[in-house]
């Protein structure tokens, strides 16, 4: 069976190229009829965050993508944070020390940065380890009486140089990695008793039976590493295939997409809003600022993919279908926000008016209406939701539906209010009252026969009607929005306008 994972550290909210590499692990998945599975990987205690591991786990719950095991799924396979399973990671260790393939290192971070200022280009590899304080140099009795002293140590992994390591890549096909250019990576740290993400990655993917591991092409560069363990641990066998997906760029193009792109830009990067709990800092989330989630799965699913032809729209259950990692880029691409707004637009108007309503209302609550009509928030919904992009967006469209205005955008009345407008639109007020019913058909043919027996001119009659219904000159047809608001309030409208405008 196909199972995949997705494995994010708490250490902060999760960033959108996150939730990308996410939806392919879920679409492949699915695609195979396989799992997914939600592993946290949390052996960097120094930078857990408190709260990103609910974070994550609500802003999948929000996207719709469900994992089948996993930290707060639960399965067969936990325990599923890495924290967790230290005794499990141990025996791996002591694996690899007892077959040379590991050793025990002493140096210290100072010691460290000492080699690194007097060698050149400095890593910790076969042409250096044997100039540090290590299992390598030092006796087994001394490095016995260094560790029972407390002295706190590393385990490293003795990468032999002269090697080409081979990668097989489902994107990119073989990578070849010279081993010489590898390091020997930290893989246990004695100071917290937790190995690293390289020990305890290949433990788990091992232990956790995953089968490919579809992950940012950042990771790219430890693939070469995580062959070798595999290899080391007997492991050779189960090796997972490897896909690397491309980085998510600059809307410019040019370096990795970040937080700081969509704080010049205007647009988020986290998929729910996050609250720093040191520094209190608010950071924008794609639900708060709008988007439906599913807009968002499909506008991520098309960068770095394509399904072949020019369909965009396309529903979770079609992406499964065509998903296919074959199709997926080798560069990196750009992070085209303006296009994300688009199928913003897009899914507002295929969502039914009923729950862009439900969507709409907390709006209308924060604006001051207070407990609004379902029936009638839908109504203005189905009426104006061709204009937005975001929920949010539609008070701006819709406010005077549900408010009377309370003044008259200047600019609008010099253009719109003639020294005749308040006469006409006194006879207008006689002429709507005796309308009915007061529809959008026939009450607008009923005054525009008014309008033109009396000779007046049909569009300073309307113009100077909008500007007392919105107060400015914004807002759909004029009978839409007589009709909706109800005869009552049109007339009261219309004649407080007269009595203030004159």
């Amino acid at each position: 069976m196909v199972r995949v994972r997705f494995a994010p550290s708490p250490t902060g909210p999760l960033h959108i190229g996150g939730v990308r590499t996410a939806l392919y692990n879920y679409l492949f998945a699915r695609q195979h009829g396989g799992k997914l599975i939600l592993r946290i990987e949390d052996t960097d205690s120094q930078r857990f965050v408190p709260g990103a591991e609910e974070y994550i786990v609500d802003a999948f719950a929000w996207l719709g993508i469900p994992f089948d095991e996993g930290v707060s799924y639960g399965g067969s396979c936990g325990p599923y944070r890495q924290s967790e399973r230290k005794a499990i990671y141990t025996k791996y260790v002591d694996q690899l020390l007892d077959a040379g393939l590991a050793y025990v290192a002493f140096d210290t971070p100072e010691e460290l940065e000492k080699a690194r200022s007097v060698i050149p280009n400095f890593q910790y590899d076969a042409s250096t380890r044997m100039q540090m304080r290590n299992a390598l140099t030092l006796t087994a009795a001394e490095v016995n009486a260094r560790i029972a002293n407390g002295q706190q140590y590393v385990v490293r992994i003795k990468v032999d140089p002269g090697e080409e390591i081979r990668v097989n890549d489902l994107i990119r096909g073989e990578v070849v990695i010279h081993s010489s250019i590898i390091d020997d990576k930290v893989l246990y740290k004695s100071s917290n008793q937790l190995p690293t993400y390289h020990l305890a990655n290949i433990a788990d993917d091992h232990l956790m039976e995953i089968t490919h591991v579809i992950r940012g092409e950042e990771w790219l560069s430890s693939a070469p590493l995580h062959v070798l363990l595999y290899r080391y641990l007997g492991w050779a066998d189960t090796m997972p295939a490897f896909a690397h997906l491309p980085l998510l760029l600059k809307p410019e193009g040019g370096g990795k997409l970040s937080k700081r792109d969509g704080d010049r830009l205007g647009f988020p990067v986290f998929p729910l809003e996050w609250r720093d709990p040191k520094s209190g800092d608010v950071s924008s989330g794609y639900r708060e600022s709008g988007y439906l989630p599913e807009a968002v799965i499909n506008f991520l699913a098309l960068l770095g993919w394509n399904p072949g032809d020019d369909r965009e729209l396309m529903s979770m259950q079609e992406l499964t279908e065509r998903f296919d990692l074959s199709r997926c880029s080798k560069s990196g691409a750009k992070f085209d926000y303006e296009k994300g707004k688009w199928f913003n637009h897009q899914y507002i108007q295929k969502r039914d008016n009923r729950d862009v309503a439900a969507m709409f209302t907390p709006v209308l609550e924060r604006h001051g209406i207070a407990a609004p009509d379902p029936a009638y928030v839908e109504k203005i919904v189905g009426m104006m939701k061709e204009r937005v992009g975001f929920i949010p967006d539609l008070w701006a469209q819709t406010y005077y539906f549900f408010t009377a205005p309370d003044g008259y955008d200047e600019k609008t009345r010099a253009k719109r209010w003639k020294a005749d407008s308040a006469a006409q639109l006194a006879e207008l007020v006689d002429v709507l009252r005796a309308r009915e019913p007061f529809d959008v058909e026939g009450t607008e043919e009923y005054v525009k026969d008014w309008i033109a027996q009396k000779g007046y001119h049909l569009g300073n009659i309307m113009n100077a009607v909008r500007l007392a219904l919105v107060g400015e000159g914004i807002g759909p047809q004029i009978f839409h929005i007589t009709e909706a608001i109800g005869k009552e309030e049109t007339l009261r409208r219309i004649q407080r306008a007269i009595d203030v405008l004159k």
